[in-house]
């Protein structure tokens, strides 16, 4: 597969628009973490711990904060290459380098 270069223009009208979907990935990544958590700690504390919460074990904290972090991942790879797929079908030019 041939690697397509971008143009400046196509970089910058790319701009705003992948700062919405990262808005809105996080938002979406966010509210699977709380249901993945949810079903993951059933109970009275289904809410995920906060780092500074001395209520929860160490290794739980950490252990949340390794799964929110993967989430936000793979939720925010997704949007940003279908993105940039919708805007190059639009344009014509892909918005990456």
């Amino acid at each position: 597969m041939a690697v397509q270069k971008s143009s400046t223009s196509a970089k910058v009208l790319y701009r705003p628009i992948g700062l919405i979907s990262s808005i809105l990935g996080g938002l979406v990544a966010g509210m699977i973490f709380k249901q993945v958590w949810k079903h993951a700690a059933p109970g009275e504390k289904s809410d995920p711990p906060k780092p500074l919460e001395t209520e929860y074990p160490f290794k739980e904290i950490l252990l949340a904060a390794a799964i929110q972090g993967a989430i936000y991942s793979v939720v925010k790879t997704i949007i940003d290459r279908q993105g940039a797929r919708m805007f190059e079908r639009a344009t014509g030019e892909w918005p990456g380098s």
